[in-house]
């Protein structure tokens, strides 16, 4: 078992972390360069996107022959990490949700000309794109089975109607990734549609207020109002859908997780910082056993998240689904992001609750962490079936 880096890897990992520190939390520390959604603004963030682009540092996920720099699952877990330790970071680097997965779908089942018209602009930052599937109730959300949004065929092409809501990223996006039934079957049912923003037929209908921070385009609820698409704009095959959905939310749950991580260490380092420097009562923070107890078990639950994290795409690196790693990683790494902040603030007391300090942003973000891209429930029985079926072969060593 072999748990190094390549060299080549390593470097750029640790050129990311120069840059996140030389270049990005300067600008974070700085709150005039924070839009009204507790976002990084967008002329800011574009002159830190140049700076990315000309250190060789942009669209990690992406294939080179398309823009990005084409390195394997293992070496976005590494860059991730270390992009996020700025909670603006992945934005700067063009691997920030939902555009990363997108890029990655696109990459792997579009044509030839869907990447050249749908995925190029992303990777190269001109345009930003959402995946439309979730639906209120009685549609689809973790169970894609559920949706309801419907195509028609018609003689040009397909006609859609339906109500999707929280689509990340809705309102400053260009590229669609729109997922509607065209059939009743069970398995192949569902298609993916690609489409522009400015085809008539949809309207967004709201800006949801959420608890947290917003992504660019917050999240956005949409009606469909008989939007048409055409042949050329299928991604994959009529009825590929949930295949589509599969390609897509695997790879994608797991660099949410590699994020976190990230954000996970910057509480640790903001806890830590803190308690060397406080005294109370004769002692300090630091040196109390208490605090010692707290950082130390917070150390370990990141260090247990890397080793899930980077286990899982290890296996997406030989081509495998991953589908019990990655489940366990979202479950392990969306609770540890949540205790990290926790202890964070709790750690630095009013301090760590006042906006100070990224503390509250992060804790206010990482509640959204055990619902996105399936509900901590939804990857515990994904895991429960899986040793229902396996029994002690679920533990298994690859040999």
């Amino acid at each position: 078992m072999d748990f190094t880096l390549p060299p080549e890897l390593d470097a750029l990992r640790l050129k990311t972390r120069q840059f996140v520190q030389d270049h990005i939390l300067p600008i974070e520390h700085d709150r005039s360069n924070w839009d009204a959604h507790d976002n990084i603004r967008l002329d800011v963030l574009e002159t830190l996107r140049s700076k990315a682009k000309a250190a060789g540092l942009w669209a990690p996920q992406a294939p080179k022959e398309w823009g990005g720099m084409g390195l394997p699952m293992i070496g976005w877990a590494s860059l991730y990490e270390e992009a996020n330790a700025s909670i603006f970071g992945p934005c700067v680097f063009n691997c920030a949700a939902p555009d990363d997965g997108n890029m990655n779908v696109l990459a792997k089942r579009g044509t030839e000309e869907q990447k050249k018209r749908w995925l190029t602009p992303i990777v190269e930052g001109k345009v930003r794109s959402a995946f439309v599937m979730t639906e209120p109730h009685p549609g689809g959300g973790s169970d894609p089975g559920m949706i309801q949004t419907r195509a028609e065929k018609t003689s040009t092409g397909w006609r859609i109607h339906g109500h999707k809501w929280f689509i990340t990223g809705a309102e400053e996006a260009s590229h669609f990734i729109l997922m509607a039934r065209t059939s009743d079957d069970p398995r192949k049912g569902l298609t993916a549609f690609l489409y522009h923003k400015d085809q008539p037929g949809w309207s967004i209908e709201r800006r949801i207020d959420i608890m947290g921070p917003e992504e660019h385009g917050g999240h956005c609820e949409i009606r469909y109002d008989g939007l048409e698409v055409d042949d050329a704009n299928i991604l994959g095959e009529v009825g590929d859908g949930l295949k589509i959905t599969q390609v897509r939310l695997g790879p994608a749950r797991l660099t949410h997780c590699m994020r976190w991580l990230g954000l996970s260490k910057r509480c640790m380092e903001i806890a830590q910082d803190y308690a060397n420097q406080r005294t109370g009562f004769g002692i300090r923070l630091a040196d109390r056993e208490s605090t010692r107890m707290k950082l130390g078990s917070l150390a370990m639950d990141i260090e247990i998240g890397r080793l899930l994290v980077m286990r899982a795409a290890w296996l997406l690196d030989q081509g495998d689904f991953a589908r019990k790693a990655i489940s366990m990683a979202k479950v392990h790494v969306a609770d540890t992001l949540h205790k990290a902040a926790d202890i964070g603030i709790q750690i630095n007391g009013a301090r760590g609750y006042s906006r100070d300090t990224v503390l509250e942003w992060i804790y206010r973000y990482a509640r959204q962490a055990r619902l996105v891209d399936g509900a901590t429930e939804v990857h515990q029985m994904v895991l429960s079936d899986a040793y229902a079926r396996e029994g002690n072969e679920f533990w298994k060593w690859g040999v």
